[in-house]
């Protein structure tokens, strides 16, 4: 069904291959999935081509998006079918407010789907996050658990082993540099 979905978790919660997944069905379904994924996410090209790659191994060719893209104007420039389109955005957190409201508006003919964190390491909204949250027909949290067993809902940052909670929004990593924890672990450890 054509609408904007929003769906979140904690660093390590399959975000990202729950992302492959879907475009993997819609595939097979006879879909064409336009994959995005922002191009501050520098981690993965394969022979000098963007990527989107999971930490189990799944990954599939995208188009990289900068700040001022512009996914309406890319789409009219693409020759696709309205009845048989799908966009996929991995690491949604990083969009604009501006590129949300056009994914929002673009949803309004197709499914556009949204992957990403909802809070950065100072458990404070991104602003793509903060949008897709007030635009999206359809919010799912995607669930982690903390090393204690509990639903992870935090985005901890780590420098030489500690916790940090100030910094750049950004930093680009993965589990070497953030870890999901409950918001109990969050401040036990943060203390320390």
């Amino acid at each position: 069904m054509a609408k904007l979905y929003f769906k979140y978790g904690a660093m390590g919660s399959s975000k990202t291959a729950q992302a492959l997944m879907c475009k993997f069905n819609y595939e097979q379904k006879g879909f064409f999935v336009f994959l995005f994924k922002p191009s501050i996410d520098t981690r993965t090209k394969i022979d000098g081509k963007s990527v989107v790659h999971s930490r189990i191994g799944l990954s599939s060719s995208c188009i990289e998006f900068e700040k001022n893209f512009n996914f309406v104007e890319y789409l009219k420039s693409q020759n696709y079918d309205k009845e048989k389109s799908v966009i996929i955005v991995d690491e949604c957190q990083f969009l604009t407010k501006k590129q949300v409201e056009e994914l929002k508006n673009i949803s309004l003919e197709i499914p556009v789907l949204c992957y990403g964190l909802l809070t950065n390491f100072k458990t404070e909204l991104f602003e793509g996050s903060k949008r897709l949250v007030e635009l999206a027909e359809s919010i799912t949290e995607i669930k982690s658990i903390c090393r204690c067993g509990r639903k992870a809902t935090v985005n901890a940052r780590f420098l030489n082993g500690k916790i940090v909670t100030e910094g750049e929004e950004i930093l680009i990593g993965a589990d070497e540099k953030y870890e999901g924890m409950c918001y109990r672990c969050f401040q036990k450890f943060k203390n320390q």
